[in-house]
């Protein structure tokens, strides 16, 4: 067999099995665990040093980060069986619970201080951060409500998914909290953009928000520092660019199959961060230019999974929340990735599912749960899953057999509502004056009077005696 023979070979075999009714779910469970496992890895390996010179063992983020790694994924099983009913009618009261979080996060002696940002709540051991919380309540709620008022006028669209998105990234940037800021910013445009914004409108919205990026930050100094160090590469090589110099060291020392797992020499103190915001850097180190196209081909098929699923959906609230999630989690990775390799200035997201940081990746967690359900509620992966058809994964998380979305059933009690409590039209009283008389006349139409006799046109409407009652036989 020739090489192109097996080239196309390999590709009809992957055709074939990517038109399975379920190839989608497995898709996205595959890259989640694919994800989760690599950034379990990658944590381990960069957080080893500076854990040991901590606390004096090697494991102590990792084993943190574990523990958020098995809440995650108890929480990705929760959203594969939760209703979507469920879902959307819960779905405003969490938002408004994480707008509380959000508030009370900001009072000090409630919320935790860690790097100059009151961000955290502590409690015990764990670190819970409310703004990755809110970032997948705004996706639901703001899926569910679009959802409703699909086709409706601009100002529906706008109001209250704007000034809600508004209010939290205003919180966020109380913190401050800039990079949260900034995924929540995408998330509420791709929200407007897969509601129907017109796209001229959504052009300006999308301009006043680079704008408003823009001047915060260069409002702070940690942040206008970040900016004067993008622009001017080659300046203070020891003070503010030290991070993105070294970073980049850590990617051509790395080569094309990288130093080894567990070689990096960027993590001994030289790669701030290299844990959390920089891991990336340290995968180009250690498992080589191989190692950054593994991870961005892991990215690039989680996109085309998620638009596929929101493209193959019938329900618009599926088709909302697959999108913009699909769109908040890749731009967010894609963002990490552009200011390691220097082609961003630093904003401090973290990369999903890799990075350190136990929140972020608990909430991810539960959103790939969430993605993973609306590919369960694909119309063919509804037929096949009713016809028993559910494979073995399926059978051993015991999930249950989804209902196929039927549209206009939502809204049909709120249609037959009004039809119910219309009175119904009361009877003249020549109608009801002129049914009293027919029981005495039923007689003689049975010797040959047509039934359509009260329908002819020159019949009298008052009633008429019969000829017997008045005096003349036939």
């Amino acid at each position: 067999m020739t090489e192109k023979a097996r080239t196309n070979w390999a590709g009809e075999r992957f055709g074939a099995w990517l038109a399975r009714p379920l190839a989608s779910f497995h898709l996205i469970v595959t890259i989640a665990t694919l994800l989760t496992v690599l950034g379990l890895v990658m944590v381990l390996s960069a957080s080893s040093v500076e854990s040991y010179a901590g606390g004096g063992s090697a494991y102590t983020l990792f084993v943190q980060q574990a523990m958020f790694a098995a809440l995650g994924a108890v929480a990705f099983y929760i959203a594969l069986r939760l209703p979507l009913r469920l879902v959307r009618q819960w779905s405003f009261p969490i938002f408004f619970a994480s707008v509380v979080a959000l508030l009370l996060v900001l009072i000090p002696g409630i919320g935790a201080v860690h790097g100059g940002a009151r961000r955290w709540f502590d409690i015990g051991p764990l670190s819970i951060q409310p703004s990755e919380v809110v970032k997948v309540t705004l996706v639901v709620w703001g899926a569910h409500l679009l959802a409703t008022r699909r086709g409706a006028p601009l100002k529906d669209i706008l109001v209250p998914v704007l000034p809600a998105g508004l209010l939290v990234c205003l919180l966020v940037i109380l913190e401050p909290n800039l990079s949260t800021t900034i995924a929540l910013g995408v998330v509420l445009m791709a929200l407007l953009w897969f509601g129907g914004l017109p796209w001229k409108i959504f052009a300006g919205a999308m301009i006043t928000g680079m704008i408003a990026a823009m001047v915060l930050a260069l409002s702070a100094g940690y942040r206008s520092d970040r900016m004067r160090a993008f622009f001017n590469p080659g300046d203070d090589p020891q003070g503010i660019n030290y991070q993105a110099r070294q970073a980049k060291y850590s990617l051509a020392d790395g080569g094309i199959w990288g130093r080894g797992l567990g070689q990096s020499r960027a993590k001994w103190s030289y790669l701030p961060n290299s844990h959390n915001d920089f891991i990336f850097a340290i995968i180009g180190e250690e498992l080589g230019f191989l190692g950054c196209m593994l991870v961005l081909a892991l990215f690039a098929m989680f996109a085309y999974t998620g638009i596929r699923i929101a493209l193959r959906s019938n329900d618009p609230f599926l088709r909302l929340l697959t999108a913009t999630a699909t769109t908040w989690i890749t731009a967010q990775a894609l963002i990490n990735i552009g200011y390691v390799v220097g082609l961003l200035p630093v904003t401090g997201l973290q990369l999903p599912l890799v990075s350190a940081g136990g929140s972020s990746l608990a909430i991810t967690l539960f959103m790939f749960g969430l993605i993973a359900s609306a590919a369960r509620h694909e119309p063919e992966a509804v037929a096949a899953l009713q016809a028993g058809q559910d494979g073995r994964l399926s059978r051993l998380l015991r999930l249950p057999v989804p209902d196929l979305y039927i549209p206009g059933k939502a809204d049909a009690p709120r249609k037959a509502a009004p039809a119910k409590a219309k009175p119904k039209p009361k009877p003249k009283p020549a109608a009801r004056r002129e049914a009293q008389p027919q029981p005495r006349r039923r007689a003689p139409q049975g010797r040959g009077a047509s039934s359509l006799r009260s329908t002819r046109a020159w019949e009298p409407t008052y009633p008429m005696p019969h000829p017997k009652e008045r005096g003349r036989s036939r």
